[in-house]
């Protein structure tokens, strides 16, 4: 019983977070999940070769409802743009299932230390002043209109991320401003997580040694406990994105980035 307490404690605790954090960032919240996930999956004894794996997938189903709720709220306010969405949409879905794909070839170490990576640059991005740099006035046209969005939802995908912690920083620095890049960028990571989620699902069919609960790699347990508490504070974080200061909401959560990926490595 009490292991069953503390376990719904880090289920509620890691869907708050990471339903505030969608809402205000426009992150799917995975960055948050994911380390939490990766602790529980070990408490049930799930095989080491498969832990990382389960941690990715279910973070993505997680993200499916977290960043509807984010993104209504969004695009109330006008936070959406929709013709972004339009263009990127389909490459990111094909991409993010590619990445997803990938990932299930990985080991668990591997799937770790790409996780590592990819988490410390966005870590870097939040605890630097790079608000000013821009590459250019407007989104990119030609190639690179699909190859970018590609890129993202590829990488997301691995990660088990949304992907807004790439596509708000991509757009921002083509000028997009960031209420309307954070707004656009739940919408993005709705597309990831249904596209990347589905392809870890038919991935972890078959797969042996995986919990009690479990379909493909998503456990949905796990997924229903966090993805609960999340819709709830998704729509706060929209909110407070057009009201509170960023700067040092960016500085904590670069180090709660950076202690959460140290944990991870050390684990494995």
């Amino acid at each position: 019983m009490e292991d069953m307490i503390l376990t719904l404690a880090y289920l509620v605790g890691a869907g708050l977070v990471a339903g505030f954090l969608a809402g205000l960032l426009g992150i799917g919240g995975g960055i948050v999940t994911i380390p939490v996930l990766f602790f529980l999956f070990d408490h049930l004894g799930t095989p080491l070769e498969w832990r990382m794996h389960a941690a990715i997938a279910t973070s993505l189903a997680i993200i499916i409802p977290t960043n509807i709720s984010s993104a209504r709220a969004h695009d109330k306010k006008g936070g959406v743009d929709w013709d972004t969405v339009r263009s990127w949409w389909f490459v990111v879905a094909v991409s993010a299932v590619l990445g997803s794909m990938f990932a299930t070839s990985l080991k668990t170490t591997e799937l770790v230390y790409f996780f590592a990576l990819l988490a410390g640059l966005s870590a870097l991005k939040m605890l630097l002043p790079l608000k000013k740099w821009t590459l250019g006035n407007a989104l990119p046209t030609g190639v690179f209109r699909y190859a970018n969005p590609g890129v993202i939802g590829f990488f997301s995908a691995i990660m088990g991320i949304g992907g807004g912690s790439f596509s708000v920083p991509y757009m921002t620095m083509y000028s997009v401003p960031i209420h309307r890049a954070v707004g656009t960028a739940s919408l993005i990571g709705l597309i990831i997580s249904v596209a990347g989620g589905l392809g870890y699902l038919v991935g972890g069919l078959g797969v042996q040694g995986l919990p009690s609960g479990s379909v493909g790699f998503i456990h949905l347990p796990y997924a229903a406990g966090i993805a609960i508490a999340a819709v709830f504070t998704a729509p706060v974080g929209a909110k407070a994105a057009h009201k509170i200061p960023r700067a040092a909401l960016s500085i904590l959560f670069g180090l709660f980035l950076i202690g959460a990926t140290l944990r991870l490595i050390n684990a494995v």
